[in-house]
């Protein structure tokens, strides 16, 4: 995996703090592979495609590392777990991104990731969560990092589901652009090659991924960097 240049993005010892934060979030999510920092890679090359100004890439950037450390703090056996959530699980699991805000505060994250951490789960159309925000009342980093959080999470195996190939991913995003996630951003990250971070983990005998069960809704959950 291609290496953020953190230098010129956020103060060293912070951003090494930050990535030792999330190894231990992939860890507990049961991520095989380097999930958080390969959204922050892939999040600043969009980031860059639209020309955000180097400190807004850095609070970008961290909030990337630290978008799911809401989930470590919650502490829940469901988050390990391989069945479908029960209504209940739903709901306490929609405190993450609040939780999250508190807990990246906590570490030193500037505000503007704090807010990028709490907004990583809203929707174009107004759907998400916590805030209901909609379209452009979602900041533009939150818009990517929304976007580079699902893709990275969809070619990536998970203890429910195998990895989409890179082909299907695309197709994924594309299905939800304008209801989950902000058109214009999904076809920058369509645009973008020759990214080591956009090639999936999928095996090569996954022709088709893991049909959801049945118990699963078509929402929030299929794209969720949590994705049950």
């Amino acid at each position: 995996m291609a290496a953020v240049q953190t230098t010129d993005l956020i103060d060293t010892a912070a951003a090494e703090a930050f990535i030792q934060l999330a190894r231990t979030t992939d860890k507990f999510e049961r991520y095989e592979n380097p999930h958080a920092q390969r959204i922050a890679v892939i999040a600043d090359e969009i980031a860059q495609e639209f020309h955000l100004a180097r400190h807004d890439r850095g609070s970008l950037y961290a909030a990337a590392l630290l978008h799911d450390l809401g989930e470590v703090a919650m502490e829940r056996d469901y988050i390990q777990a391989t069945g479908a959530l029960s209504q209940e699980e739903r709901l306490d699991l929609f405190r993450h991104p609040v939780i999250g805000e508190r807990e990246a505060s906590r570490v030193g994250a500037d505000r503007a990731a704090q807010l990028l951490v709490r907004w990583h789960h809203e929707w174009w159309n107004g759907a998400g969560y916590p805030d209901a925000l909609r379209r452009e009342e979602i900041p533009l980093a939150a818009r990517i990092l929304r976007v580079a959080d699902a893709y990275a999470s969809l070619t990536d195996a998970r203890p429910f589901r195998r990895a989409f190939t890179r082909e299907q991913a695309r197709r994924e995003l594309m299905d939800r652009v304008g209801i989950e996630f902000d058109p214009g951003v999904v076809s920058v990250l369509l645009a973008l090659e020759g990214l080591p971070e956009l090639e999936s983990f999928a095996k090569r005998f996954d022709a088709e991924p893991a049909p959801p069960p049945e118990t699963k809704s078509s929402g929030w959950d299929l794209f969720s960097s949590f994705s049950k």
